[in-house]
């Protein structure tokens, strides 16, 4: 059973880059530019020309964060290539196949539009470790002008015309050779973020019959009652279209839930366990079994031991399921609320990509997608969130004792997880169970005390 996750103390960056409320610290122009510097800075290895690629969601706020970075970068000599509203893994991906530096992502993900966010990735498409957002942090607060560079040579902006292109064409080349999509209809929720050019179009040059929502984007409505954390509205057209699948994607597009015929919703779990049974099958999977977070449901775990395979957990956060991906040899992970990482193909969540192998299973099969994506039957699990004012709330004593008693009481049949958010000033609680009951009421207990407390 497990116990409260500790997280590495840092000033500006969580476990998803940096991310708050557009104009109030740390997600200023300012603080953009800063990033910009420092990152520039420590990235700008050996003698050739170097690069950062910079993408966004559809955000109003993407328009004042995007010249920050760009005027951070090409201070500090980094030629800085725009490219504009794209999914995170196309930035990702983007960044390995131009041969650039650096990477950067403007997005809040799930986040409503008067937040913002900046993810930064690696020459090798992966996002930063720990200890370099530590140096990044060290440097935005220290020193930054030692890093300027003389006026000649200064970086150069420029915009990249076929950026929606080329991911475009890279998502197609993910599907099994010879397979199409001709005769199934689909309804894609893009949540009037960064995909809601790309998604649709890949799935329609696929053969697919294409029911678009949450495709106009206004810089106010992403994700709002929309995409993979409202999936109801998809869901809903799914039943009204007679589609064969529905996919909800979330404002940056790295992760998706489903729906299918029925209208039913399908979590990352359930989408998980399809396609490591599949691979399994198929002896694509890799390491024995696939890497998940705390959060994900039990039912998983037994499901997959009932095959032979392992779930390997890491604390909350897609890129510690990459990293525990990377050191231990496995190519499936993700997590319950729709990342999923497919290391054979990108190197962060892609809720598109995600789609695509789902959809390969489901006309692979011949059967229904209500059939194919129920894999096992979720063990009862709560999660609650409490909004919290204090510092450390999860050191404070009461909280300690309610989270030691609620473990007492759920023994060796359920699991209890305690954690700070590492986006929000939340402290999430959740249990789960082969009792409902108890399981309801140990969260119910604890979020009491935390209430209290913090």
């Amino acid at each position: 059973m497990e116990s409260v996750e500790g997280c590495m103390s840092r000033k500006y960056f969580g476990t998803d880059g940096i991310r708050g409320t557009v104009n109030t610290a740390p997600m200023t122009a300012d603080i953009a530019m800063r990033v910009g510097m420092a990152a520039g800075r420590i990235f700008r290895r050996g003698d050739h020309r170097h690069r950062v690629v910079i993408g966004k969601d559809t955000r109003l706020s993407g328009y004042m964060l995007e010249p920050a970075l760009t005027a951070g970068f090409t201070a500090t000599g980094m030629d800085a290539i725009m490219v504009g509203p794209m999914p995170t893994p196309a930035v990702a991906m983007l960044t390995r196949s131009l041969r650039a530096d650096l990477g950067v992502m403007i997005s809040a993900s799930h986040n409503p539009h008067h937040d913002n966010g900046i993810k930064l990735f690696g020459p090798d498409g992966y996002k930063l470790s720990d200890i370099v957002e530590i140096d990044i942090e060290r440097l935005m607060d220290n020193g930054l002008d030692e890093g300027l560079v003389a006026p000649s040579d200064l970086g150069r902006a420029s915009r990249l015309a076929d950026a929606e292109g080329r991911y475009i064409e890279f998502a197609k080349a993910t599907v099994p050779a010879g397979l199409t999509l001709d005769g199934v209809k689909v309804v894609i929720d893009c949540s009037n973020g960064a995909a809601y050019k790309v998604a649709p179009t890949v799935l329609w040059e696929l053969g697919a019959d294409v029911v678009r929502i949450g495709v106009d984007p206004d810089g106010f409505n992403i994700n709002d009652g929309c995409g993979s954390t409202a999936p109801e509205r998809m869901a809903k057209a799914v039943v009204e279209h007679g589609a064969d699948l529905g996919i909800a994607l979330d404002g940056d597009a790295d992760r998706l839930i489903l729906a299918d015929e029925t209208g039913r919703i399908v979590d990352g779990d359930q989408l998980m366990a399809l396609i490591a049974d599949n691979w399994h099958t198929r002896g694509l999977l890799k390491g024995g079994g696939l890497v998940a977070t705390s959060m994900s449901n039990l039912g998983l775990e037994r499901f997959l031991a009932g095959r032979g395979l392992s779930l390997a957990r890491t604390d909350v956060g897609d890129r510690y399921v990459v990293e525990h991906m990377r050191s231990h040899g496995f190519n499936l992970g993700g997590e319950q609320s729709g990342h999923i990482v497919m290391s054979d193909y990108s190197t962060t969540g892609d809720g598109l990509i995600a789609a695509l192998q789902i959809l390969a299973c489901i006309v692979t099969s011949g059967n229904a997608a209500s059939h194919v994506t129920r894999c096992f039957e979720k063990v009862p699990q709560l999660l609650k969130s409490v909004r919290f004012s204090v510092e450390n709330p999860l050191e404070h004593d009461r909280i300690q004792a309610a989270i030691e008693q609620g473990k007492m009481r759920l023994g060796n049949h359920g699991r209890l997880v305690i954690r700070k958010s590492g986006t929000e000033p939340l402290v999430r609680v959740m249990a789960e169970g082969d009792d409902a009951d108890l399981v309801a009421h140990v969260v119910h207990d604890i979020c009491q005390v935390v209430e209290a407390a913090a």
